[in-house]
């Protein structure tokens, strides 16, 4: 009895008792439940997703989204021809996006589904820079932003464009429109302006930036258009900030990125790219191609992609419509303030976003305002072992010296449990400042993160120092000053 398989405890298999395949592909096959544990088992070491505050992206969906993402999980959402209904279903989208960032002719605004905002805007930067050469544009193109989401990074580097990132200066944590005058020239594609910058979650100020390249324009005859970076705010402003203009109400605003599975609430996977208008997207970047039968138009980066993502952002659309989304929304900024006057209540932080709706996207960041034998790197790791994982990290080039938190509040996180991470937060202060950390953590040590100066002066291990590379699992890591997002996707977009 005892030899035949049937009878074994599934962890008493004899796959279990060796390594799991990691650095050469395995010779032989096991069992699909036994297959299952060992990566369920190994993914268990994971963060729980619900607790990290470092992610815009979604981390809850309901049970229907769940049916949908899986019931469509083999169609391919290229496969027009294969699958006309899904992609009648992204056009639904396309429009009911470009009707709500205020496009000209909504039923005619041209866009796609992406992976992500990343690929959205690297094709809306695309764009630009085909609309700069068919105007005649030679030398150098280059594109001008204050604080951006590696993506814009990755965009300038592939594509052989110069990006132009205005340094911050003063108190100033994002690019403002005095700034464009000595940036911007012949050879500028674009300016991005970011609706939910990934450092702060502030707001820029698009109509502000808007305004001054018309001065530009009238004084030099430059004429620069605008690509709005609203991967994180994209889905909000319209619901609760409806007075801010930011979009293609604004005449100079040319092309707009967001993440359907940020505050779009669709599941990971899904961003959106749309142009103002047909004049907007130039026709080289369309392809027609014949496949599986039919002709199909695409202009995407990537090309076979499921279609679930797609399908459950038309279902959160019907689903909640423009009161739903309002009211959840709200709920998520009225918890964003709570727990940024909770934080200002124990006092050494100072709020750079409050959660206010006219100011940024639903997250509070802080820095501390009185020396202390620790920093906000320590407390993050304090938090960590209490789950929750919260990003500290610099600012952007020209306040490298200052580091903040950011706690991005979602879906699914409500006012209790900001109640616990106050709780939590207090604890660890309380710990902190009566155990100072002994041992400084340097930045290769983390991964990228710089703490403030602070001579080392022990070499036994700490809590904080055993936690050290954790620090570096967060989704969203910081490197140089650039955010870096897992589904990036930017944060980040993804």
């Amino acid at each position: 009895m005892s030899g035949n398989s049937n009878f074994d405890d599934l962890f008493a298999m004899h796959q279990l008792d060796r390594p799991a395949p990691a650095a050469a592909f395995p010779a032989g096959a096991m069992p699909p439940d036994l297959a299952y544990e060992i990566v369920h088992g190994e993914l268990l070491l994971d963060g729980v997703s619900r607790t990290n505050l470092a992610t815009f992206c979604t981390t809850l969906v309901d049970d229907q989204s769940k049916r949908l993402m899986l019931e469509n999980l083999d169609k391919n959402i290229v496969d027009k021809d294969e699958y006309p209904q899904t992609a009648e279903i992204e056009r639904r989208c396309v429009h009911m996006i470009a009707d709500l960032w205020h496009a000209p002719d909504p039923a005619t605004t041209p866009g796609t589904s992406t992976t992500g905002s990343s690929e959205a805007a690297i094709l809306g930067g695309l764009a630009a820079k085909f609309r700069w050469r068919a105007r005649g544009g030679s030398g150098v193109p280059n594109l001008v932003a204050g604080p951006v989401q590696v993506c814009w990074e990755k965009f300038a580097r592939y594509f052989d464009v110069e990006l132009r990132q205005v340094p911050l200066r003063g108190d100033r944590y994002d690019l403002h429109p005095d700034d464009l005058a000595q940036y911007c020239d012949e050879n500028t594609i674009m300016v991005v302006a970011t609706m939910g910058q990934t450092f702060t979650g502030l707001y820029e100020d698009v109509a502000g930036i808007c305004a001054a390249l018309d001065e530009l324009q009238a004084s030099t005859g430059l004429d620069i258009p605008v690509h709005v970076d609203a991967a994180s705010g994209g889905f909000l402003a319209p619901f609760t900030a409806p007075d801010v203009e930011w979009d293609f109400r604004l005449p100079r605003v040319r092309s707009i990125n967001a993440s359907g599975h940020k505050t779009g609430l669709a599941p990971l996977g899904c961003g959106w790219a749309i142009w103002r208008d047909t004049a907007a997207l130039p026709r080289e970047l369309i392809f027609d191609v014949d496949y599986l039968g039919g002709s199909m138009a695409t202009f995407n980066l990537n090309f076979s992609r499921p279609g679930g993502q797609a399908i459950v952002q038309y279902y959160e659309f019907i689903r909640l419509g423009r009161t739903g989304y309002d009211r959840l929304q709200s709920m998520l900024y009225r918890v964003a303030q709570h727990l940024g006057a909770g934080l200002v209540k124990l006092g050494g932080f100072e709020l750079i976003h409050d959660g206010d709706p006219a100011r940024g996207v639903t997250a509070v960041s802080w820095r501390l305002t009185e020396p202390t034998d620790f920093n906000l790197y320590d407390l993050s790791e304090r938090l960590r072992a209490r789950g929750w994982l919260i990003a500290a990290y610099p600012l952007p080039a020209g306040r490298q010296d200052e580091t903040i938190m950011r706690a991005v509040i979602r879906r699914g996180f409500t006012r209790d449990m900001a109640d616990l991470l106050l709780a939590d937060t207090e604890r660890a202060l309380e710990g902190l400042r009566k155990h100072p950390v002994a041992v400084s953590l340097t930045r290769a040590e983390v991964g990228g993160f710089t703490h403030s100066a602070r001579p080392a002066v022990a070499a036994v291990p700490t809590i904080a120092q055993a936690q050290d590379t954790a620090v570096s699992e967060l989704e969203h890591t910081v490197v140089s000053g650039v955010e870096h997002t897992v589904d990036s996707e930017p944060g980040t977009k993804g």
